[in-house]
């Protein structure tokens, strides 16, 4: 898990128990990191403006506010596990672990009774074939667009002809016939351009934030972009 997972990661548990309170040890043990690098998270967190503190005493450790917590979720187990499911089964997608925290958060709202109840009706279902998760490159671009960040890539494109620090500001995702794309705007090619995720070999996410340009994005409807695409 690289650091900005595990302080999402750690948001969440403190969220998941709150009032209550984590010792940096408990939280060391959870995470696989040591006590320091455990300590030095909760500062960064907290110097970014996340209401945490620490306590003192037998129960103490740290804590976050409630008010930053979600307040009770009335979802029936069944609709809990048909999110799950859902989640689980989808194509490998670019925010799949947005989803997971998303469902994490969604979990931890719910009442003991109905958590219980999720839990046991998804112990009976059983996915054998579940798609593998999205590539560490297919999340970068992701959080990209989520961003609204520039990109440098390596890709290959229809000719298996390659390039390197191609760079593109990447606009949005379309999935059609069960492959993921990326719709940007290419410096080299000076327009819009669209690029198979299989075929990215590299990803570099820059600081430069992208400038608002006439793309895909401006198109109306999933079919008028699909017919105006133009696939490096």
């Amino acid at each position: 898990m690289n650091r900005t997972d595990r302080l999402y990661a750690m948001v969440e548990e403190l969220r998941a128990v709150a009032p209550r309170a984590r010792t940096a040890p408990w939280l060391a043990e959870r995470f696989e990191v040591s006590i320091r690098t455990i300590e030095r998270d909760l500062l960064a967190l907290q110097e970014a403006g996340v209401p945490i503190w620490s306590t003192r005493g037998r129960n103490g450790g740290y804590a976050i506010d409630p008010a930053a917590t979600l307040p009770p979720v009335n979802l029936s187990p069944a609709e809990a596990t048909a999110i799950a499911v859902a989640l689980t089964t989808a194509p490998a997608s670019p925010l799949d672990e947005a989803g997971r925290t998303a469902l994490t958060k969604i979990v931890n709202a719910m009442s003991d009774t109905g958590r219980q109840g999720a839990r046991d009706l998804a112990a009976r279902i059983h996915l054998v074939d579940a798609p593998v998760g999205a590539t560490d490159l297919l999340r970068a671009l992701g959080r990209a667009i989520a961003d609204n960040r520039v990109v440098e890539i390596d890709y290959v494109d229809r000719h298996g002809v390659g390039t390197d620090r191609r760079t593109i500001e990447p606009e949005n995702f379309l999935r059609m016939q069960g492959r993921w794309y990326v719709n940007a705007w290419c410096r080299r090619r000076h327009a819009s351009r669209t690029f198979l995720a299989d075929r990215i070999q590299r990803v570099e996410v820059l600081d430069e934030t992208s400038p608002e340009r006439p793309g895909p994005g401006a198109l109306g409807g999933a079919d008028l972009v699909a017919n105006q695409l133009v696939i490096e």
